[in-house]
């Protein structure tokens, strides 16, 4: 697709692997670009059954381009952020099981795109962090947010305000990650997560996700009438008879997404 990024099918999962390991896979405008149309593609195409993003080399993505950043006008920085969120709603809104792989860095910019992730892998070398203030900035992609959700408030304000990274160990024992494997293990487990969960009833999966994050920010009692409402939804699918038929007779399902 490009120069700044890679992207592979395999099997049924979809792979996308940032590719400027000169830079540690830092996200300029173009890179953000590239992924907001693959991401876009994935969904309009609907073949693929899951997606792990990753990166070439030492990072996963060491944060935003400062070269380019450091020229920006505040008008220019406010779009930059724009086009960051944007991209990163789309790989969070997808309707299929989204992993990070975290091979090493993913700070800054880096960080907030693991989080736009369904959840995250991490190899025994990632490093975690939100150093922005270091650079007299703020967390333009979604941090502020989504690192609340995933770790609570009191993590996440550590993480941000004293921009300090944490090691992989620390990342799964604050909820950040979800798992963290040798790095020589990385991909082969994560692909294996995603095959999984990508095995499973398509429509079911995509439901059950779109509860969850519709859930998380509604009330309790909504949040109970969306997964009722879902939970009969699905009983009207080809998809639910096939499970249930296949769990009955002893056999594996074979689900075609309707």
């Amino acid at each position: 697709m490009s120069e700044n990024i890679r992207v592979e099918r395999k099997g049924e999962v979809e792979v996308v692997t940032l590719s400027r390991p000169d830079v540690l896979n830092a996200l300029n405008r173009a890179t953000l670009e590239d992924l907001a149309e693959a991401f876009e593609r994935v969904a309009s195409e609907g073949t693929a059954r899951a997606l792990v993003v990753t990166g070439d080399g030492r990072a996963f993505a060491a944060g935003a381009d400062i070269a380019e950043m450091r020229a920006l006008a505040p008008v220019e920085a406010e779009s930059f952020s724009r086009l960051g969120h944007a991209t990163f709603e789309a790989l969070e809104n997808l309707p299929i099981p989204t992993l990070a792989a975290v091979n090493g860095f993913a700070l800054g910019g880096g960080c907030e795109l693991a989080l736009a992730c369904d959840w995250i892998y991490a190899s025994e070398k990632a490093r975690f962090g939100q150093p922005e203030v270091a650079l007299g900035l703020i967390p333009g992609f979604g941090g502020t947010s989504r690192l609340v959700r995933r770790v609570g408030v009191g993590w996440a304000k550590e993480l941000i305000l004293t921009g300090d990274p944490i090691v992989a160990s620390d990342a799964l024992r604050i909820g950040l990650a979800n798992r963290v494997y040798p790095v020589e293990e990385l991909m082969e487990r994560s692909l294996a997560a995603a095959e999984s969960a990508g095995s499973k009833g398509p429509l079911a999966v995509s439901l059950a996700k779109r509860v969850i994050q519709q859930g998380q920010d509604a009330d309790v009692r909504t949040a109970h009438a969306l997964e009722q409402s879902g939970f009969g939804l699905v009983f009207g699918s080809d998809d639910h008879a096939e499970g249930m038929d296949a769990f009955l007779g002893k056999r594996d399902p074979s689900f075609k997404g309707r």
